[in-house]
């Protein structure tokens, strides 16, 4: 790929609002904070924390299904 190739591969990725922007990144920390509570989730064996992790799963999937 030259220098071309480049500029006109990147005149076709569409420019993000600072909205969509911030947006975005809300969603890929919500993302990774999902994944975070789902590996302690599948090693805690205390059936108070599994709970709490539990709750806190399913507040983080509510707020990502509020981007879709």
């Amino acid at each position: 790929m030259d220098i071309t190739e480049s500029k006109e591969s990147e005149s076709e990725i569409p420019q993000l609002t600072p909205e969509d922007q911030q947006r975005l990144r809300e969603r890929e920390s919500l993302e990774l904070s999902r994944a975070r509570v789902q590996q302690e989730l599948a090693a805690a064996t205390h059936p108070h924390y599994r709970s709490s992790l539990q709750a806190a799963l399913g507040y983080l999937e509510e707020k990502i299904a509020m981007f879709d």
